[in-house]
Parts: structure tokens; C-alpha cells; sequence
């Protein structure tokens, strides 16, 4: 009787053992799991590009918004440039006065760049422990929470101003950087964990180029919020809102890996837990190796590679427009679709590089390293050259922009190349990784700009051509890096546990419970293998 009683018991808990997973799989559950037919990464690709754009909204709309906050008179000075294009715009005896009513502020070009570049400092303070946040606490509230402070840093942007001045503008905007610098670490989290090798390129391209449709949305419609003299503060409270409303939908819709998230088909989770690479058990949950990761060769053939895209990314983001009004004399009130046409050639043309990438790999017609070559290398040199010949265009506006379009269209395979090798290189750390590249490549942003001013202070063509030489040499020499030392597999200190240490480690464990093996140790290993 003792003995059934106990079968009776086993069965019982047994039972309760089983029933208990599908207990969270019933009812809410399994109707939002119904519901899903887009598989959950592409979900987490679209929301993460609605993410990237909003960040890049917020980061470039006190450009546009600043020209209706100052009321700063130039004074006329005279140049002769013998290479001068001729002006669309009859000027004549008399200067005609645009009234900017709510532009209060008197602050020269020092204070001006001082503040725009503001946010990048605090963006280069946040990279590395962005990335760590992100890889011990997950993606999602890291990338969320840093969005949503930016985001309500902008929407009071007004209020600060209008408070503080210059001063408190200056440290908002740091704060700004602060709270948008784990983005992109936090992402590269994320997508480790969520997308297959033979998808990065393609899932890269459609995160990635989220910064793209920022550039445009944010120029596009400050554009139209800053038309017939309405309040500048109008574009912080519209940007600020919009960043809110997507932190609302990112908490609902995603989450950091796919064995977190509640409602995913089974089919998808069992296809990602084998398709995807990560060592995320809690006994690997170990330091982030950098003295091994600042050793590897293919760590910084990468960082090079950011440099050389950010350099040019920057020179053509930054400086376009004032080469287009202060060199080929366009009438920039006029020119808002033209300005937004080398952003939208290179969104359009991140994803054909990135098919045709994800394409040939899937194919066995190249290696994912020879891949990311490829793309790096067209994004690198191609861009290069087109800059050269804008230059040497001289003042066949035409023939200047048609280059610098493509020159922007041909950088779109950097989202098929370097940006996503960090994904191929560490998945377990690739937000660590991310952080040092994107920390590096930062300060490349910071310096383009101050460098392009003290080659052209008179802003003549023969300024910019030394300029775009400076950009051309950056371009391909960081290019040649990375095509010497770039690879396309995952790291033996990515998982030391699985690959082991090379011969000739002597730099400690990068674990918390293992030593190093000895040399004898390997030695006899070899043997017994």
C-alpha cells in the first residue's frame, strides 16, 4: 500500500513536472504566438532599424535647428579664387534681411562647433561600458533605457536652453552622447544572438541602415517643422516624442536572445538555438578577454577599417553641404532633395550588397571572410575615387554631385563588410568588440571636421581637392589593413573553452575557474591525440 502510494506520488509531481512548462505556453501565449507569422529577428531587425534611425534623428537635428537659434551677423570678406564657380544667386548692392524670430541666441562659430560636437564626446564615454552592461544585463534594456534617456533629454532640450544658455546646452548634449552610446554595442549584442551567420549581412544592412532614413527623416522633416519662421523648438519636441513612442514598441515587441523571448514559435527558437553561434550558458559567463582581444590582429585590421568609413562618412556627412554652397554655389533653400539623394543611395544600396554577400556565402561561391574583403574594399576605394573626380570636376555641378551620390552608394557595403565582422569575429563578445571599434572610430568623427576646416579656411576648390587627397589616402590606406588581416571566423578567445589557448600564450587565464595549460601539458595532449 506504502509502495503505490509512492508510485501515486512520483506520477503526480512527475506530471506536475511535465505540465508545468506548458502552463506558461497556454491562453495569452499562445495566441500571440498565433499571431506572429513574421519570425521574430526580422521583427528585431525591423524595430532595431526604427531604433537606429531614431537615434540619428536626435543626433542631427540641432544641426538644422541651430541656423534658426542664432542670429549671428557676418561680415563681408573678399577672396580671390581663380577656380570660383559662378552663383545661381544675383546678388546686388544691398544684403536682404531674413527675419528669425525666435533666434536669440549670439553665439559665434567656436561656440557653435563646441556644441555639435558635444555629443560625441559623451558618445565615446559610453561605448566600452555599454558594452559590458549590455553583455552581462542584455541588450534590450540597455539599448531601450539608453534611447529613452536621449530621448527625454531631447524633448527638454528647449527648456535647458532657454535655462542654461550655450553652457547647459553644451552638457546636455554630452549627455545626449551618453545615453545613445550604447547603441550600437547593445545591437551587435543582440544580433549575435539572434541572427545566423548567412543572414548578417542582409539583417546588417537592414539595422544598420537605419542611420540612413535618420539622416533623411531628420533633415526632412525639420525641414518642415523649421518653414516660415516657426519656433526651433518645435524639432526637439517632435523627435523627443518620436524617440519615446519607439521605446514603448521596443519594450513590447523585443527581447534580448531568442530563448527569452515569450511568445516565438517553437520552429524559429529551435532553428536559432542551432543555427546560432554563442557560448551563453551561466559557467561561460567570464571576463571580457581584452588582453587577448588588444593582441588579435583581425581585432584591430577591423578597428582601422571603422576609421577609414568613418573618416569618409563623416567628410561627406559633415561637409557636403558647405562644399555644395560654398564651393559649387548652390542655393541650399532649393537643393533639400538633392542633399538627401547620397543618404538615399546608400540605404537603397546597403541591402543589394547585402543580398548579394548573404547570396554568395549561402552559395559556397566565397568565404565569409573573403566576403567582407569584397565589400569593405568597394566601400572603401570606391568612395575614394568618386571623391577625387567630384574635385576634379570643378564647377560641372552635375558631374560633382553624380559622383559624390555614387561615392555614397558604393560606402553602402560597409554594412556587408566591416560592420558586421564583428558579429563573425565574437559572438559571445561582439558588444565589447563593437564598443572598442566604435570608441576608436569616434574620435575620427571628432577630428574630420576640425581638420577639414584648417585646410580650407577660404573654402576654395583648391582647398577642398588637398581635403578629399587627405580623405583618399585614409580611405584606401586603412582599407589595405584590413585586407592583409581580416578574417571571417570566430576568435579562439572568443571561447577559450572550446578552441583552447594558441602555442605560446603567456598572458594569464581568461577565465575564472581554468588555468592556462601548461606547455607540458599540451605537449603530452598532442601525444595522446
Amino acid at each position: 500500500m506504502d509502495d503505490t502510494e509512492a508510485q501515486a506520488q512520483a506520477h503526480k509531481l512527475l506530471g506536475q513536472k511535465q505540465a508545468a512548462p506548458h502552463k506558461q505556453d497556454s491562453g495569452y501565449i499562445r495566441t500571440l504566438r498565433s499571431c506572429c507569422v513574421i519570425p521574430q529577428r526580422y521583427i528585431l531587425g525591423v524595430v532595431g532599424l526604427l531604433g537606429v534611425c531614431n537615434a540619428y534623428t536626435m543626433r542631427v537635428c540641432l544641426n538644422l535647428a541651430i541656423t534658426q537659434m542664432v542670429n549671428l551677423k557676418k561680415k563681408n570678406s573678399t577672396h580671390f579664387d581663380p577656380y570660383a564657380c559662378p552663383s545661381d544667386v544675383i546678388v546686388g548692392n544691398h544684403t536682404d534681411v531674413i527675419i528669425k524670430p525666435y533666434a536669440i541666441f549670439d553665439w559665434d562659430e567656436k561656440t557653435q562647433g563646441l556644441i555639435l560636437s558635444g555629443f560625441y564626446y559623451g558618445y565615446a564615454a559610453t561605448q566600452v561600458p555599454g558594452g559590458y552592461l549590455a553583455e552581462k544585463f542584455g541588450g534590450k534594456w540597455t539599448l531601450g533605457l539608453g534611447l529613452l534617456s536621449t530621448a527625454l533629454f531631447t524633448f527638454l532640450t528647449p527648456v535647458v536652453i532657454r535655462a542654461g544658455g550655450a553652457t547647459w546646452l553644451f552638457i546636455l548634449r554630452v549627455l545626449q552622447g551618453m545615453g545613445e552610446g550604447p547603441t550600437m554595442p547593445a545591437l551587435m549584442i543582440m544580433l549575435a544572438r539572434w541572427v545566423p551567420p548567412h543572414e548578417r549581412s542582409f539583417q546588417g544592412a537592414l539595422v544598420f541602415g537605419g542611420a540612413q532614413i535618420g539622416n533623411i527623416f531628420g533633415s526632412f522633416m525639420s525641414g518642415i517643422l523649421l518653414a516660415d519662421g516657426r519656433d526651433w523648438a518645435y524639432v526637439f519636441y517632435f523627435f523627443g516624442g518620436f524617440g519615446i513612442l519607439w521605446f514603448l514598441l521596443w519594450s513590447v515587441l523585443c527581447y534580448s536572445t531568442p530563448n527569452t523571448h515569450p511568445y516565438i514559435s517553437k520552429k524559429e527558437l529551435a532553428y536559432l538555438n542551432k543555427t546560432v553561434t554563442t557560448a551563453e550558458t551561466s559557467s561561460l559567463k567570464d571576463p571580457v578577454p581584452w588582453k587577448a582581444i588588444l593582441r588579435s590582429a583581425p581585432v584591430w585590421a577591423l578597428v582601422c577599417a571603422a576609421v577609414g568609413h568613418d573618416w569618409g562618412y563623416y567628410t561627406m556627412v559633415t561637409d557636403l553641404p558647405k562644399y555644395s554652397h560654398d564651393v559649387l554655389k548652390f542655393n541650399i533653400a532649393t537643393t533639400g532633395t538633392l542633399t538627401a539623394l547620397p543618404y538615399i543611395a546608400m540605404w537603397i544600396c546597403s541591402f543589394l550588397f547585402g543580398f548579394i554577400c548573404d547570396f554568395c556565402i549561402k552559395k559556397g561561391w566565397h568565404s565569409i571572410k573573403t566576403g567582407r574583403i569584397i565589400h569593405t574594399t568597394v566601400a572603401a576605394t570606391g568612395p575614394a575615387i568618386c571623391i577625387i573626380l567630384a574635385s576634379y570636376a570643378g564647377c560641372d555641378r552635375t558631374a560633382a554631385m553624380v559622383y559624390f551620390v555614387l561615392s555614397m552608394a558604393l560606402m553602402g557595403g560597409f554594412y556587408s563588410g566591416m560592420k558586421v565582422n564583428a558579429l563573425d569575429l565574437s559572438p559571445n563578445y561582439a558588444g565589447s568588440l563593437t564598443s572598442l571599434v566604435n570608441t576608436t572610430s569616434t574620435f575620427a568623427g571628432i577630428v574630420t571636421p576640425y581638420l577639414i576646416g584648417l585646410l580650407t579656411p577660404d573654402s576654395t576648390l583648391a582647398q577642398w581637392r588637398v581635403a578629399f587627397w587627405v580623405c583618399f589616402a585614409v580611405l584606401v590606406g586603412t582599407n589595405v589593413v584590413y585586407c592583409i588581416w581580416a578574417d571571417g571566423k570566430q576568435q579562439w578567445w572568443d571561447d577559450v573553452r572550446q578552441y583552447g589557448y594558441p602555442d605560446g600564450w603567456k598572458h594569464g587565464s581568461l577565465t575564472r575557474d581554468e588555468p592556462v595549460p601548461s606547455e607540458e601539458y599540451r605537449l603530452a595532449e598532442q601525444k595522446a591525440g
